[in-house]
């Protein structure tokens, strides 16, 4: 009795064996879908970012001409002024006395020369009678002379004067926006010391570097034979605000400087934007768009991707299964495709998502 239930139990288990063994069989030949593409040539416009420092057209420092103390200030740092504005009065008492003397000189010497003056007139009708010697006629016209000479130095002494006097009034030489205004009224200042700044941002500048590399690549892909030329057909920029906002006014490329920096194997580029409503200030930052258009490139989701030491791949459908390859992709400005440069042809099918649980040379099915 116990042998047949021993027979029976072991019937039951090898067929229960049986039946698993061919339950994985079948999940084993029932390939795993997986979303594909079909990839095709196209022409995109791939925008390019850069970081850029802002700066106003002019920035122009602002020092005065002779040493004082601040005895007005007229603006407030921030404030929007015109060409000739006066931005601060400087009290300097030397420049007050020196225009004294100045002024005193020229009386003093105008009232010398009057007298010699008076002395020829006095004397020529004297000479003329034989009365006095032509010789003492010569000597009052040589003092008159000396007296000329001395006003006209005097005078030009005065001039200088008026001119010093001036600086103390001290003007903004540009329209534009005051900056920092680090002394205040009473502050004992001279020519070595900044007032404040003037920035003319009726237009700024966006400075951004770039690789020399790209810069060669970039350049080649531009109409014309001079640098000049290219940068002429630059296509207009996009400025991105440091709050991630897009200004509204597009930019153009005017320079590039003709050297590289040897040490970041960068060159130096220069973008202007318009700034009529004065959204921009000096010193902001930002980033700039450099569109770049590309012709018959892949346009594949970033998902479809994947990083094997310094290589980009995806899984190409062979057949019923996958193989690997190596691509060349730029990331695309949406941040969730790459532009495929190299490694693919046209109508190549790709496995577009979920590529984790591939392997090489995996069949697989297509998700419909």
């Amino acid at each position: 009795m116990n042998l047949k239930k021993f027979i029976l139990g072991t019937s039951f288990l090898l067929i229960l064996t049986s039946c698993g063994k061919k339950q994985e069989q079948n999940q084993v030949s029932v390939s795993q879908e997986y979303p594909t593409q079909t990839v095709h040539k196209q022409n995109v416009v791939l925008d390019t970012e850069y970081p850029v420092t802002i700066k106003g057209q002019e920035d122009i420092e602002i020092k005065p001409r002779i040493d004082g103390f601040i005895d007005a200030i007229y603006v407030d740092e921030g404030s929007v002024v015109k060409k000739n504005q006066v931005l601060f009065k400087i009290n300097s008492p030397q420049a007050e006395q020196a225009l004294l003397s100045a002024q005193a000189l020229v009386n003093s010497t105008t009232a010398s020369k009057n007298t010699a003056q008076l002395n020829v007139n006095r004397i020529r009708p004297l000479v003329e009678k034989g009365i006095i010697s032509p010789v003492q006629l010569e000597t009052y016209e040589q003092a008159y002379q000396q007296a000329v000479a001395s006003l006209n130095q005097a005078q030009a002494s005065l001039m200088s004067a008026q001119a010093t006097i001036g600086w103390t009034q001290v003007k903004s030489p540009v329209d534009g926006v005051i900056g920092e205004i680090p002394y205040r009224q009473g502050s004992l200042v001279d020519n070595s010391k900044i007032l404040t700044t003037v920035a003319n941002i009726g237009n700024i500048y966006a400075y951004f570097s770039i690789n020399e590399k790209t810069l060669m690549a970039f350049l080649h892909q531009l109409e014309g034979k001079t640098q000049a030329e290219k940068i002429k057909n630059i296509p207009p920029v996009t400025l991105i605000l440091s709050d991630n906002t897009i200004y509204p006014e597009k930019g153009k490329v005017e320079t590039i400087t003709g050297t590289v920096n040897v040490t970041t194997g960068t060159a130096n580029m220069r973008a202007l934007f318009p700034n009529s409503h004065g959204l921009l200030r000096s010193g902001t930052s930002g980033k700039i768009l450099i569109p770049n258009e590309m012709d018959s490139i892949f346009l594949i989701p970033q998902k479809a991707t994947f990083s094997q030491q310094d290589k980009i791949l995806v899984y190409r459908l062979q057949g019923d299964s996958v193989v690997q390859k190596a691509i060349t992709a730029i990331p695309y400005s949406d941040g969730i495709h790459y532009v495929v440069t190299e490694g693919l042809s046209d109508g190549d099918v790709i496995v577009s998502d979920g590529i984790a649980t591939l392997t090489n040379g995996k069949k697989i099915s297509i998700q419909k």
